[in-house]
């Protein structure tokens, strides 16, 4: 018989990869938005369209507002995973290749991991730490023959996305101990509508109407999925298979990149890249098999509901 603690621990990785897989199309689809909207205005867009979705959401819902100890995490989330991680990720993806992008952020579990570790009481065993910096090492060293053994400015501010990205994650996966998943980064979402809706008014082209039909697809999806839906998912993976854990899933994110750069960007896959995903993936497999320990005192859900949205209409 399972146990329900690994039963538990297991949804969580399931919850963490479609959660991964959702961020994996956020490269690609920020590439073809940028080629038609200013990297401002894209970030300032996709914050606002979905903050309001997220208002009508918890209105619908009548849920109340955080309690006041938990703004000072829900701020930095806003700072973190809202403001600075697209804005970044958006100027760095003007000058590089989706499937470069998703090198580079195969870097993401390592930074979230240590966040987690300095923020929770989280502690996971030597081989967890092992694994983990071995699929970072092989990402970078992937990065790096690929960059001819430099870094362009694109990885300079990819890599400064990422670090944004590990801090935002790790402390997104902190709130949800108190409250589900959807309704942290719904909450994030709302709180950052005084800056993004004026900033969208100022900073939206005059002739966003006549974008094409492609990049509008790219907007929306940034939008609905990358900063909204996918964390419902990732956020209640976290909540439910530790932070530092579930992060691992990250490591899968280039090669989801890599398969939709290749069919929407029309960029290529190549036989290292494949040899290196393999590579990649049997950290994960080991990382995701080494049980971390945890202290008594993290406050934990107490059941499955307290960590994933509830069903409503679509």
């Amino acid at each position: 018989m399972t146990s329900p603690s690994i039963s538990r621990e297991r949804l969580g990785l399931l919850l963490g990869f479609v959660g991964m897989v959702i961020f994996g199309g956020t490269l690609p689809a920020t590439r073809i938005a940028v080629s038609a909207i200013d990297p401002i205005a894209l970030t300032s867009l996709r914050a606002a369209l979905a903050g309001l979705c997220s208002l009508v959401l918890l209105l619908v819902l009548r849920r109340p507002l955080p309690r006041r100890a938990l703004w000072p995490q829900l701020v930095i989330t806003v700072l973190c995973v809202v403001v600075l991680f697209p804005f970044l990720m958006a100027l760095g993806i003007q000058t590089v290749d989706a499937s470069h992008g998703g090198v580079v952020f195969g870097i993401m579990p390592i930074a979230t991991a240590l966040v987690a570790v300095m923020i929770t009481h989280e502690r996971p065993r030597p081989l967890f730490w092992i694994a983990s910096f071995a699929g970072a090492a092989i990402v970078i060293a992937f990065a790096l023959r690929q960059g001819g053994g430099a870094l362009s400015a694109g990885d300079l501010l990819l890599f400064a996305a990422v670090i944004m990205s590990g801090i935002g994650y790790a402390y997104s996966g902190r709130l949800t101990s108190q409250m589900p998943g959807w309704e942290v980064i719904s909450w994030v979402l709302v709180i950052a509508l005084p800056i993004s809706i004026p900033a969208t008014l100022l900073t939206i082209p005059a002739d966003i109407s006549q974008m094409a039909i492609k990049p509008w697809l790219a907007v929306l999806y940034v939008t609905l999925f990358s900063q909204w839906i996918g964390f419902f998912a990732w956020n209640a993976g976290m909540a439910m298979g530790g932070i530092a854990r579930v992060a691992q899933m990250q490591l899968l994110q280039p090669f989801v990149t890599f398969a939709l750069a290749s069919y929407f960007n029309g960029e290529t896959i190549t036989p290292q890249i494949l040899l290196f995903a393999a590579g990649v993936v049997a950290t994960v497999a080991i990382s995701t098999r080494s049980r971390g320990r945890k202290a008594p005192d993290r406050p934990e859900p107490t059941s499955v509901a307290a960590v994933t949205p509830p069903a409503t209409p679509t």
